[in-house]
């Protein structure tokens, strides 16, 4: 499987997939580790959005409501098989959006993972940051951990992912959670116990978006607890999916 919104190939025998949102400013290949970890239980398809990677040529979108139903469509034009969405920071609420469009649909999500931010009907906690100057915008995101310093520290590198990585924060700052029922399907929320983003009460929040089962893990490590080698998270995914034999 490949199109422009989906990173590919997943594993073709994969009896399940897991379509993989990244952070703001990341890219489908953070999550090309997963790969080894997860198949050949659990095809993994990472998300790539505008303005990243191979689509760096196109204009990142800065609203929740233009990234989702080509998402939406995307993933339901492959469907031929059981899948379930994980988003990271920004991705958890495009992750979560998505499964509620593709919810309304013949073949919704079997399972929704968020990780590293606030349930979506909890306020915010602290200031936007798709506003500042590149002064002050530059420190906030190295102060996340999830940017790499020879890029923080390249004026020409930065000057290529500084729009797409502001437009990522506009998404999620500007996202308010939309109208609509709960999802039907279980939610799994991730986090790590040192995360200056979000608190493990903010998490286990999640769980009043769903109808369905809710479950909350807690990892060692700050907002890229998930950066390490994924073992550990591999384990996790594996279990609450119940897609290994």
């Amino acid at each position: 499987m490949s199109n422009r919104w989906i990173k590919g190939p997943a594993d073709p025998d994969a009896p399940m997939l897991l379509y993989c949102v990244p952070h703001a400013g990341g890219g489908g290949s953070f999550f090309r580790p997963w790969r080894a970890a997860l198949e050949p239980y659990l095809g993994v398809c990472p998300v790539v959005l505008p303005g990243r990677e191979s689509r760096l040529s196109e204009p990142p979108y800065t609203s929740i409501e233009h990234v989702v139903p080509p998402l939406a469509a995307a993933i339901a034009a492959h469907a031929d098989r059981p899948y379930a969405l994980f988003g990271h920071s920004m991705g958890a609420v495009v992750a979560y959006e998505t499964a509620r469009r593709l919810s309304a649909g013949p073949n919704g999500p079997a399972r929704l993972f968020v990780s590293g931010r606030r349930a979506p009907h909890l306020p915010a906690r602290r200031p936007d940051r798709h506003t500042l100057g590149a002064d002050e915008f530059l420190p906030a995101v190295a102060a996340l951990g999830g940017t790499p310093d020879e890029v923080l520290r390249r004026h020409d590198l930065m000057a290529l992912f500084l729009p797409g990585l502001r437009a990522d924060f506009a998404v999620n700052e500007t996202y308010r959670q939309l109208p609509g029922p709960p999802l039907g399907c279980p939610v799994s929320a991730f986090t790590g116990d040192a995360d200056p983003e979000v608190d493990v009460t903010e998490m286990r929040s999640w769980a009043e978006v769903t109808s369905a089962g809710f479950s909350l893990r807690v990892f060692s490590g700050g907002h890229f607890y998930l950066a390490g080698p994924p073992a550990e998270l591999a384990e996790a995914l594996l279990a609450d999916l119940a897609v290994r034999s």
